[in-house]
């Protein structure tokens, strides 16, 4: 595949050192999807990739097994894509590769996740947004440096309270700097989840 080949919409910021925020989606969402989204982060380019896989029709950033369930051979090939994309984007559209921040909602936070962990470096931040653990890399790499804020709902049918603390506890253990936000919510999103976000994102310019 050629590194620009995901489908994607950028926005310029119109400042060279802006940085860039990374918007991925949910299942069945697109690259138009989050775009409100980037308002969040005042100032900066914003980069909104769509996912290249199909599931009954539904665009996901990486294939699973079932509900929770990961198709881990999978999941490692299309985070190296995504990591590929982000440096050719890069180069392509004239941005600082060391200053781009992933927000990421369900599938999207898990691939931002995956990114983070599989392709230190790539990413110097994420927002998480109904995040779970995407996989275990053995031996956990070095992310040192890298700032994380997730922010899961404390009913969320799908993402279960502890494995919200396990996926903390990875990142941590790999040297990142994790902040978690419970929400009074289930899986969807909450105007809370934008106002940490908001906070977040401003805090790390």
């Amino acid at each position: 595949m050629t590194a620009l080949s995901f489908a994607h919409v950028y926005t310029p910021a119109g400042d060279p050192a802006a940085p860039t925020l990374l918007l991925l989606h949910g299942t069945g969402g697109d690259e138009h999807d989050m775009l409100p989204l980037g308002r969040l982060m005042a100032g900066a380019n914003v980069l909104s990739p769509r996912g290249q896989v199909l599931e009954n029709g539904m665009p996901r950033f990486f294939r699973r097994l079932a509900e929770g369930v990961f198709d881990v051979e999978d999941l490692k090939q299309r985070a190296a894509d995504l990591a590929a994309f982000i440096g050719a984007a890069a180069a392509h559209y004239g941005f600082d590769p060391a200053r781009v921040v992933a927000m990421g909602y369900s599938n999207g936070a898990n691939i931002a996740s995956a990114v983070i962990l599989l392709h230190p470096g790539v990413l110097r931040g994420g927002v998480l947004l109904r995040a779970m653990v995407p996989l275990e890399p053995d031996p956990l790499p070095s992310i040192a440096g890298t700032r994380i804020i997730i922010s899961n709902g404390e009913t969320d049918p799908i993402v279960a309270p502890q494995e919200t603390e396990r996926l903390a506890r990875l990142l941590q253990r790999a040297g990142a700097d994790v902040e978690v936000h419970w929400q009074r919510a289930g899986h969807q999103l909450m105007p809370a989840d934008f106002a940490v976000a908001k906070a977040w994102l401003q805090s790390i310019r």
